[in-house]
């Protein structure tokens, strides 16, 4: 069905080819094919990938306290926005420490476009926390408090732009005989053009890269919504001067299918999750110019520690490996380790009409 949907849509084109934002929309978001959309395991031993907050509940436990505390300390209203909730696991480890240990009144709203992802998250959460669910950001009315979102914008749709014999091409996708393939096209779209002037990057030859102009229209929602207060943004990513690294030449736009890495994005659509690696320079760019200051950036380590993760660790000696003390330590010293799962992830944190101070200082 979605090859059939990607035939239409590619030869209705008036070139017979589509862009990679286009086959990533139709691939990733149709409302009946796309991959997020369906009702299908998608996070976790029985998906595509793994999320950091799948490892343990330690993660949104954390972050509710660091939340709990500026709340506290600088005034701002307990109102926490997460996009993209996936299936729930975040939501319910913050939700069941605000529960344990903080206890004031709470709004915790999801943004979430997916239906079976709404439905895992009413199963885990609705009996037991009051949430307010919502599909886009433009449903909400301005609000002070946090955004916060996990593996959000590495999942929107991207340009792919390539430098042969000198010459900029924008990659685009076509079919034939019902297979998908690659072709390029000389460069035009001004939007990529003016993304290339911003950010000032220049591709070496043979260089490929992603471009992510969905990126500027969320930013532009987020600060919409946010009146006041705190954006964070969990995300694997570069900076310009990471993207000009020789290993990155190729850029990195990939896909996922049962915890393997599938190099053609082109393969299994609307199976698999196709993901790149976002531009933080671009991100925090693109908040600036939209009224969300530039706070820090931290790897998800980093973060880990300042938010005051050491204080979770259990000071006591359990021998049993198979415990709940002893796995929550494992999954603590998991979380920071050098060599683990945060050291691929930044946090990008922003903030909108706040002093401009440290805000683990609290």
């Amino acid at each position: 069905m979605m090859l059939a949907y990607l035939k239409s849509l590619i030869t209705s084109s008036p070139t017979r080819l589509i862009s990679y934002a286009e086959y990533m929309d139709a691939v990733l978001y149709h409302p009946e094919f796309g991959y997020y959309m369906k009702n299908k395991q998608k996070i976790g031993s029985q998906g595509d990938f793994i999320t950091t907050s799948n490892i343990s509940d330690v993660y949104g436990r954390i972050i509710a306290k660091w939340f709990a505390s500026i709340c506290e300390k600088k005034g701002l209203e307990p109102i926490f926005c997460e996009i993209g909730a996936g299936n729930g696991r975040f939501a319910h480890a913050f939700l069941q420490e605000w529960e344990d240990s903080i206890k004031t009144p709470l709004n915790y709203i999801i943004v979430e476009s997916s239906p079976y992802h709404r439905k895992l998250q009413n199963e885990l959460l609705k009996f037991r926390y009051s949430i307010t669910q919502v599909c886009k950001l433009d449903e909400l009315e301005p609000f002070e408090g946090m955004v916060f979102s996990n593996e959000l914008f590495d999942a929107l749709p991207v340009h792919v732009i390539e430098k042969v014999n000198g010459q900029l091409f924008e990659m685009m996708v076509g079919i034939k005989n019902n297979s998908l393939y690659e072709d390029k096209v000389p460069l035009t779209n001004s939007s990529i053009l003016s993304f290339l002037e911003e950010t000032g990057f220049v591709l070496q030859e043979k260089q490929r890269i992603e471009v992510p102009l969905f990126m500027e229209g969320m930013v532009k929602d987020i600060s919409r919504v946010i009146a006041k207060g705190i954006v964070v943004t969990a995300d694997y990513g570069y900076t310009k001067e990471d993207w000009n690294h020789p290993s990155r030449i190729k850029g990195s736009l990939r896909g996922y299918y049962q915890h393997q890495m599938i190099h053609d994005v082109l393969e299994n659509p609307g199976e698999m999750d196709i993901t790149t690696h976002i531009h933080f320079d671009w991100l925090i760019q693109k908040g600036e110019q939209e009224g969300l200051k530039f706070h820090s950036k931290l790897r998800q380590d980093e973060f880990l520690l300042k938010a005051g993760i050491l204080k979770e660790l259990e000071n006591h000696y359990d021998p049993n490996p198979f415990s709940e003390v002893s796995k929550r330590n494992r999954a603590i010293r998991s979380l920071i380790m050098p060599s683990g799962m945060s050291s691929f992830f930044h946090l990008v944190i922003q903030q909108k009409e706040m002093p401009d101070d440290n805000l683990f200082e609290i």
